[in-house]
């Protein structure tokens, strides 16, 4: 086998989709990555390496790939898993936060009290486009009383400049620039 850890390994799964969910978005469709075990692994190895000693007590995931890839994180580095939900999906008394997205808005929710204040957690999702998303997520996190350690994505379209709305103190790795 190959060596895992070789980003060419598991990014060429990766496949671009043009115009969905909308004329004009080039998606980025990461099934083909998930289906291939070993590039799965391969690429969960490379998420986690930078949040290994970091004390990561919760991975939040936003909706929906981010659950994926969150989940699955959260395993690898011994922690629990807080989903990031949009409307209507989550009982009880909720804390939310909308967005824009570079074809529309949204809203996240979050479970109050969730986590206990102070509660160290790394946000997962799984692209950065404009940087809607990934903002909300923090705001909500934060409001929730976590300590954001830092966020990790698997991909960042850096032509969108989403990073410009992340906190800047705030560690955010992302795995494969495009």
């Amino acid at each position: 086998m190959d060596d895992p850890t070789l980003a060419s390994d598991w990014a060429s799964r990766i496949v671009d989709v043009p115009d969905f969910p909308a004329p004009g978005v080039l998606f980025r469709d990461i099934m083909p990555l998930l289906a291939d075990a070993h590039a799965f692994a391969a690429m969960l190895a490379a998420l986690a390496a930078p949040w290994r000693e970091a004390g990561i007590e919760a991975v939040a995931g936003a909706e929906s790939r981010g659950f994926i890839l969150g989940a699955a994180l959260a395993r690898e580095l011994g922690a629990g898993f807080v989903p990031l939900r949009k409307p209507g999906k989550l009982p009880g008394r909720l804390l939310e936060e909308a967005y824009a997205l570079e074809y529309g808005s949204d809203r996240l929710q979050l479970q109050a009290g969730c986590l206990p204040a102070g509660t160290r957690v790394l946000l997962v999702d799984d692209v950065l486009a404009t940087g809607g998303t990934l903002a909300a997520a923090a705001r909500l996190l934060q409001r929730q009383g976590a300590q954001l350690v830092g966020a990790a994505v698997l991909i960042e379209l850096a032509a969108l400049r989403g990073r410009e709305r992340w906190p800047g103190a705030i560690p955010l790795h992302a795995l494969l620039l495009r």
